[in-house]
């Protein structure tokens, strides 16, 4: 791939570029909200959209605390990992479907690679659901591997809100945070970019987010290019040496 071009017209050095998944780079999101909802019906219940809402981008577990205080069960520790296998097996099975890029996704991944700066994808997604995402992510680059590492939620000591993830995949690919951008969607996923120290764009999608020093806010992906991110990484480096 050659060696990349990290400076950006800021001066700013682009040592990597980090993803998010479902809600961030593919129309994914919307199948554990169904699922969700599915599992509030078996239980007897309706969960509200405000729930809804606030489970995104969070570990399933957090998720399944906000789905039962909602719709007011009460469920024990068995009971739980039961409810997370089925969540999981029901999202498995609408994500084997046809899966859709979130609008300028797939052209901003393009032009990353092309480049050759290095990328992850980090998702609160445990393995064997991301890995039917990435097979689908893969067909759409076939000349190169869209990731150079991948990091998912049953493989970190924590999960978003916690840098944990981030941070291990900037330990994977051998860079330092004040060089990366994370691209999300979440209050979960940015809270824990700009914790690991990155710069953050986000596109919010299920959930409104409010701007923050570090944080940018965009209304898609389209038109979002690298000079773009280098303009994200000299914003959060403006805003650290304010400090």
């Amino acid at each position: 791939m050659g060696t990349p071009d990290t400076s950006g017209p800021s001066g700013a050095r682009l040592a990597a570029v980090l993803f998010d998944m479902d809600g961030t780079l593919v129309e994914t999101e919307q199948y554990w909200g169904e699922a969700m909802f599915a599992l509030a019906r078996e239980l007897g219940g309706a969960l509200s959209e405000a729930a809804r809402e606030r489970t995104v981008g969070t570990s399933m577990r957090t998720s399944l605390g906000i789905l039962y205080a909602d719709i007011g069960v009460e469920r024990s520790e068995e009971q739980l990992v039961a409810d997370t296998h089925w969540v999981e097996d029901r999202t498995a099975e609408l994500l084997g479907g046809e899966i859709h890029w979130r609008p300028g996704a797939r052209e901003l991944l393009g032009e990353i690679r092309h480049a050759a700066v290095p990328t992850a994808l980090v998702t609160t997604t445990p393995r064997r659901l991301a890995d039917i995402v990435l097979g689908a992510i893969g067909r759409a680059f076939p000349d190169v591997p869209p990731f150079d590492t991948t990091v998912c939620g049953d493989e970190v000591p924590a999960r978003k809100p916690d840098p944990a993830p981030y941070l291990q995949a900037m330990a994977e690919l051998g860079v330092e945070a004040s060089g990366c951008v994370v691209v999300e969607d979440s209050v979960a996923g940015s809270t824990a970019g700009l914790a690991a120290g990155a710069a953050v764009l986000a596109v919010p999608s299920l959930q409104p987010l409010t701007a923050v020093p570090g944080l940018v806010l965009r209304d898609t992906l389209v038109g979002v290019d690298l000079a773009e991110l280098h303009a994200v990484l000299a914003a959060r480096a403006a805003v650290d040496a304010r400090a």
